[in-house]
């Protein structure tokens, strides 16, 4: 699936937490937010895509996730979460890769019974992770640790990098071919900026096979490049994006103009980006994977560069330049979640969503070390409703796109609406828990959360439906109002 990672250090955010988010890019997938009580997951996994069956462990943590509604054809797909620990985690960023990496470590594919031949099951892939991690670790390097055993053991039918997160750092897994994996530990006073390429572009090899206190990989992966011919590198520096990922023009258009925006966003000085004498455009391969941003960093500005489209540039599909929609925007309609995990110091973690919609849906925060979630926002189904937060932004979303130059401007209000609201109730409810640190203070906060946005979706709804209404063809005006 085509997914926008952004990962924020400690020391890079607005208040000190780490902060790991992702567009969850499908297929209009309908998704909820939902607790998985401590205990409650099951004994025995198998994934509805592959087959593969896992035997789990007989404990488990309390943890969110935003699985599919529909679950019978295509799995769980609980894309991220937060468990009682306070890790978080974010599940996954399809990657790329190459053909030598493809031809020594093939992707573990489910194979059908046929006549002599009996079904083979496949790897684990984004289907799975969230259900087969989260509820075990208990720090983001055991997230690593966990999601490495399995990759090993399981194999992987697909490329996908993943975060994890905890009050104190962030870690980064990217797979490689079917068995293989690095991770890095995110630096406190960076970010991270991944579009659906490969992303590390700096690697310690001495310190993944010794003390690991930045860097792990898989224990033959040495091996592994020198028996395919892997190592692209002249001179001493390793850059695995070089070596595991690739360049293709497809990469141009649907991957490295996103990065190139991000990076602008983030660096506006730090670099040149128009011109012939630019440092990066929307086409270069070697945009970096992690920088240090020229401010510290909000979860509103993550949510609006993850909802964007190339605001402010040629490329804008709402504008009327010749490039106008020429690459894939950031923030596009079948974003089924955004999540953003928000590891506090000293504060219970909060995770913020937008559901349907990308560009023009609203942000939100709920408590996540909480026994359930608010039913706006976790119990309707595949039919549309107003009753459902999915179903709402999916509305307000499409309407706003139909009707861009008179409809933004309500849903730019709603945005910010919901962001001033929800500040608002989370400094009163971070005193209130504080003083009195139960599960019930953190409920009752995500009703009032939720009733807020609930409302809010309301008037903007009914704001744009207004618009879609008086612009349709039939309109007349002869005093027939």
């Amino acid at each position: 699936m085509a997914c926008t990672t952004i990962l924020v250090g400690k020391k890079a955010s607005y208040n000190g937490s780490t902060i790991i988010s992702r567009n969850d890019d499908g297929r209009f997938e309908v998704k909820k937010t939902i607790v998985v009580e401590r205990n409650k997951a099951p004994r025995k996994y198998k994934s509805v895509l592959s087959k593969v069956e896992i035997d789990l462990p007989d404990f488990s943590y309390r943890y969110t996730a935003h699985p599919n509604v529909y679950t019978k054809d295509r799995g769980l797909w609980s894309a991220c979460g937060i468990n009682e620990y306070n890790v978080g985690m974010n599940a996954t960023e399809t990657i790329t890769s190459n053909p030598l990496v493809n031809g020594g470590d093939p992707l573990v594919e489910y194979e059908k019974a046929s006549k002599g031949k009996k079904e083979k099951a496949g790897g684990i892939g984004e289907e799975d992770l969230v259900t087969l991690v989260l509820p075990y670790i208990k720090t983001a390097r055991e997230g690593v640790i966990r999601l490495a055993e399995l990759i090993e053991k399981y194999g992987t039918y697909e490329r996908n990098g993943l975060a994890f997160n905890d009050e104190n750092e962030i870690w980064w897994f990217e797979s490689i071919g079917g068995h293989h994996y690095v991770a890095r530990r995110v630096p406190d006073d960076r970010m991270v900026i991944m579009p659906n390429q490969f992303g590390l572009d700096n690697f310690d090899f001495d310190d993944a096979f010794g003390a690991q206190k930045e860097h792990m990989c898989s224990k033959d992966l040495k091996e592994f490049i020198k028996e395919n011919n892997l190592d692209l590198n002249l001179g001493n520096k390793f850059n695995p994006r070089l070596v595991f990922g690739s360049r293709t023009d497809q990469d141009h258009i649907y991957n490295t103009p996103r990065a190139w925006f991000l990076l602008k966003y983030f660096a506006p000085k730090s670099y040149k980006y128009e011109g012939c004498n630019a440092d990066f455009t929307p086409l270069s391969d070697d945009i970096p994977w992690s920088f240090v941003p020229e401010h510290k960093v909000t979860i509103q500005e993550i949510k609006y560069v993850l909802g964007s489209y190339y605001q402010g540039t040629k490329y804008n599909p709402y504008g009327k330049d010749a490039e106008h929609g020429k690459y894939r925007s950031i923030g596009v309609p079948n974003t089924d979640v955004c999540g953003i995990e928000e590891i506090r110091k000293g504060l219970p973690a909060v995770e913020w969503a937008s559901f349907g919609g990308g560009a023009f849906t609203c942000c939100f925060p709920t408590y996540t070390n909480v026994s359930k979630m608010p039913k706006f926002i976790g119990d309707y189904g595949m039919t549309i409703s107003t009753d459902s937060m999915y179903w709402m932004s999916r509305l307000i979303a499409a309407i706003t796109d139909a009707h861009f130059a008179k409809a933004v401007i309500f849903t730019e209000r709603y945005q910010t609406a919901v962001f001033n609201k929800s500040y608002q109730v989370l400094k009163e409810y971070d005193a209130k828990y504080l003083a009195n640190p139960s599960e019930k203070v953190l409920e009752e906060a995500n009703e009032k959360i939720v009733k807020m946005v609930k409302e809010e979706s309301e008037k903007t709804l009914e704001s744009v439906m207004n618009i879609a209404s008086n612009s349709m063809k039939t309109r007349y005006n002869r005093e027939d109002n």
